[in-house]
């Protein structure tokens, strides 16, 4: 397939289109036609969401803020994040579809992987808004899975032809797991991380004394030393 006929000139306003107009992006959506066109637009907005990542966090780094928990990359942050934001969404895209699959599946959809997987692809549309909400600690991404579950429940409803009632129910409980999840996940990293620099400086704390002592040690042996040379008879 040549590149032109994936249509990447069009990527930014299909994206402008899920976000904008969900209900009318999903209703046209065609349900087959390939992985191919998907997986193109899933691995584009990785790579903006990627570097969106990148430059917030080497801002922050630059004025002393450590907005996301985790090692700083610095300037190989512009360059690391979006190759590895690109990798993971290419491979976990077709994980996330196949578990959406089975939950439409339970929910009474009649339609296959495939197009399961072109509303997830279509979806991370979505993810260089939830890139910017996620610097806000808790709320941030909370308010992400409220937002992703709305569109998941608009793809449910236009795409797969599922009750919007059955859609909210499912999906909002889902969501709401998912936040908690998050939520707990999030105050066990950052206490872990407070913890890990309480132990830093007292680790630093006893280094110093340690030093300290080592050299009150040599400093009196040294004494004791010249003290010892001193009481010795003088040589013949």
């Amino acid at each position: 397939m040549e590149a032109r006929s994936i249509g990447f000139a069009a990527i930014p306003q299909t994206a402008i289109n899920v976000v904008s107009s969900p209900v009318e992006f999903f209703r046209a959506m065609p349900k087959t036609g390939g992985f191919l066109e998907p997986l193109v637009f899933l691995v584009v907005m990785a790579i903006v969401s990627g570097l969106i990542s990148a430059l917030i966090q080497t801002l922050s780094s630059l004025i002393g803020l450590q907005l996301y928990l985790g090692m700083q990359l610095g300037a190989a942050a512009i360059i690391l994040m979006p190759i590895m934001a690109a990798i993971g969404a290419a491979i976990f895209g077709f994980v996330s579809a196949a578990i959406l699959f089975v939950v439409w599946k339970l929910m009474g959809s009649g339609e296959s992987y495939e197009t399961a997987y072109r509303c997830v692809a279509y979806l991370a549309a979505l993810s260089p808004l939830t890139t910017v909400l996620g610097i806000i600690p808790y709320l941030g991404g909370a308010i992400g899975l409220g937002i992703i579950t709305y569109y998941l429940v608009m793809a449910s409803v236009q795409t797969h032809g599922l009750p919007a009632q059955r859609a909210w129910l499912v999906f909002g409980v889902l969501a709401a797991i998912c936040i908690v999840l998050s939520v707990s996940a999030q105050i066990a990293a950052r206490r872990f991380a407070r913890n890990m620099e309480q132990a830093s400086e007292s680790w630093k704390g006893a280094s110093e004394e340690m030093q300290k002592a080592a050299e009150e040690m040599q400093k009196k042996m040294e004494e004791e030393l010249k003290k010892h040379q001193q009481s010795l008879p003088p040589a013949e």
